[in-house]
């Protein structure tokens, strides 16, 4: 039973501190560098963080005492919502201005640059979600690579229907980590979960993609074309041949060949490779002991490993080394 006074996910503390500069350095640690000051004569500053990491997002919960100014420019390699329990902010990322407070949660993109002002006595539940779980939970609800990050827009309604299935989910998986069961962090259970939020999201708030989204829900996919994909799916860790998926969908190379054309604008072994170094990327960035790039590399059917680093650039926008040591840090 957690005491009246206790905050969320007490038991994962990371510091409490009066220290401006401990605050800066601790809460950078965690998310990313940033400028932060208080804000008015007299401010009594009182940082906390708490936080619960898990495989691909974590949960958080800041409070500062003060008013704040906090300026972290772009966040990089990660989305930040913010879902304000009292108090609230002037949210500025990228294009988008906006105020938020305990009826309208902030959705920080990473490639906009961001500037807050947190109102003395906020204290918020913020969920980073890494900016590459984002972009492959797009993908897979448009059945395509994405062709550019997602970008949220304006403040998100938490009074909607979805909005408000969102705020209880978080706040319910917070409940759970107070109550000693973490319900992220690794395993199939919490994976899932984790993929279930990052997917509400998606569904519950106003995004650049939604019309995309859309029309790949009312354009119908042929039979031959859920089969291929399936078996494509199915066997990701092995070589195959068109030949081989096209026996599977139950018609020729020729016409599977169109069929990925017309509805997925690729190949069929195009869609494969994307397939496979999605997993690459995945393997990579969780960084277990162990592993090096070329164990990785082989695992998902990459024997040249030139090709693998040139294609892994061109879609990631750094090595496979340099993303198995950040997996590792």
């Amino acid at each position: 039973m957690m005491r009246p006074d206790a905050r969320p996910l007490e038991a994962h503390a990371l510091f409490r501190t009066r220290d401006l500069d401990e605050a800066r350095e601790r809460v950078a640690a965690i998310f990313c560098p940033h400028r932060l000051e208080t804000l008015g004569p007299g401010a009594r500053f009182d940082a906390r963080h708490h936080h619960l990491r898990g495989e691909r997002l974590s949960l958080n919960y800041i409070e500062y005492g003060a008013r704040t100014r906090i300026e972290p420019g772009e966040l990089g390699g990660f989305y930040l919502v913010q879902i304000p329990l009292e108090g609230g902010a002037e949210i500025e990322n990228g294009a988008d201005r906006y105020v938020s407070d305990p009826a309208k949660a902030a959705v920080l993109n990473p490639h906009g640059v961001t500037r807050m002002v947190w109102e003395a006595g906020t204290r918020q539940v913020l969920v980073q979600i890494s900016r590459q779980a984002v972009e492959e939970q797009m993908a897979a609800q448009l059945g395509e690579p994405a062709v550019r990050p997602v970008t949220f827009t304006g403040a998100f309604d938490l009074g909607s229907p979805a909005g408000a299935a969102f705020r209880r989910m978080v706040l319910f998986l917070v409940g759970e980590a107070d109550r000693g069961a973490a319900p992220i962090g690794r395993g199939l259970m919490a994976r899932q979960v984790e993929q279930t939020l990052i997917a509400g999201l998606i569904e519950a708030h106003a995004h650049d993609q939604l019309s995309a989204l859309a029309r790949h829900r009312a354009a119908p996919r042929p039979r031959h074309l859920r089969l291929a994909e399936s078996f494509i799916e199915a066997n990701l860790d092995r070589p195959i041949s068109l030949d081989d998926v096209a026996e599977a969908a139950g018609i020729s190379p020729r016409a599977l060949q169109m069929a990925f054309r017309e509805h997925r604008g690729t190949t069929p072994l195009a869609f494969w490779r994307d397939r496979r170094l999605e997993r690459a990327h995945r393997d990579l960035l969780a960084g277990q002991p162990g592993d090096s790039v070329t164990d990785i590399a082989l695992r998902w059917g990459f024997s040249h490993f030139g090709r693998f680093s040139e294609v892994y650039r061109q879609r990631y926008g750094l090595s496979p080394r340099k993303a198995l040591r950040a997996g590792r840090a």
